[in-house]
């Protein structure tokens, strides 16, 4: 069995003395996990680092098996970014949710196509945190677990959506909401269409609204939680005044 594409690094384990277990996320096989050998060698840790986009080529004698990686340097997005501490708790928080999220070896081509965007915005403030929200809203929309922003849950109306049930994951509008203010989570504007600006606080409610249904939905039916990662990114954004 043998397949060849590119792919971004999500995460890498030692095995051994000189090896390394790691995840790529590749367009059309999805989150998948390969051995490289001298994974750990001085030349190899470079190019294994979370979010650095890779040219590999997986083997293995059957279909079921771990594998092997042969792996080639592509850009190395996380050397980019070694001094900006924002950007990088951001690119580490985006690779350990698609890590813990995405099963294995199944593909999921938009969840790959928005990840690649938002690489390429960490090196932009102003515009990744609300992209990182977008992306995570993505990620559970295709693995079917999609926050239905389409119309108001109780009036069937499309305009001025306020508010998310966190129970049925449908939108309704700030008349609809204002009996049950206190239960539901905001919907930030941004999330609503493409040309809505993010505002004060947008960020913050983006990332509880995607959390929850994460958390609920995506994590905990295999007893996972949301990872440490995201939490430091929250933090970071926090301390810089970008939530």
């Amino acid at each position: 069995m043998e397949w060849t594409g590119d792919g971004i690094v999500l995460a890498v384990r030692p095995h051994g003395e000189t090896s390394a277990i790691v995840d790529l996320l590749t367009e059309s096989q999805g989150r998948h996990t390969g051995l490289v050998r001298g994974g750990r060698s001085r030349t190899a840790r470079p190019v294994l680092q979370p979010g650095n986009r890779v040219h590999a080529t997986w083997r293995a004698r059957l279909s079921d098996h771990l594998g092997n990686f042969d792996v080639e340097a592509d850009r190395l997005v996380a050397g980019e970014l070694m001094e900006d501490r924002l950007a990088l708790a951001g690119l580490n928080a985006a690779c350990t949710m698609a890590c813990l999220a995405l099963p294995e070896r199944e593909p999921h081509a938009a969840v790959y196509r928005a990840f690649s965007i938002l690489l390429d915005s960490f090196a932009k403030p102003d515009i990744w945190p609300a992209l990182y929200v977008r992306w995570e809203a993505g990620l559970l929309t295709d693995l079917g677990y999609g926050i239905d922003l389409t119309r108001c849950a109780i009036t069937g109306e499309r305009e001025g959506l306020s508010h998310v049930s966190p129970k049925s994951g449908r939108a309704v509008t700030a008349s609809a909401a204002e009996p049950y203010i206190d239960k539901l989570l905001k919907l930030p504007a941004f999330l609503t269409g493409s040309d809505q600006e993010v505002g004060e606080g947008d960020v913050a409610a983006g990332l509880a609204l995607t959390g929850h249904f994460l958390q609920r939905r995506v994590l905990w039916p295999h007893d996972r939680d949301l990872p440490e990662a995201r939490q430091r990114m929250i933090d970071r954004l926090a301390e810089a005044g970008r939530l």
